[in-house]
């Protein structure tokens, strides 16, 4: 198994673009063995100490393998619309892992 963690930071006012993409990737995932464990839009008061930028959003997936990870992100449907994921994402930030 591989984990893979996402903090997203967006443009704003692009809300509505983001959440178009969301709604179209985040089913794909179950097509590449994957598994979105949670996603979270973390209020700034539940952040109790931070070094960064607080993210709009927090995504944590759980893929059978890196392959089926790889697959996944060059899906011929997610990638009809990742440019709706281009004009409202500023930056993400990619955390992969294992389960100890």
């Amino acid at each position: 198994m591989i984990y893979v963690t996402q903090l997203v930071y967006l443009k704003p006012g692009q809300e509505k673009d983001f959440d178009e993409f969301e709604a179209i990737a985040i089913p794909i995932i179950a097509r590449y063995n994957g598994k979105l464990l949670f996603r979270l839009r973390p209020e700034p008061s539940s952040f109790i100490e931070s070094s960064i930028q607080n993210p709009y959003e927090v995504h944590l997936v759980e893929f059978a393998s890196k392959e089926d990870f790889e697959r996944f992100k060059t899906d011929d449907e997610r990638k009809k619309y990742t440019h709706l994921k281009d004009q409202s994402v500023a930056k993400s930030v990619l955390i992969e892992g294992v389960r100890l």
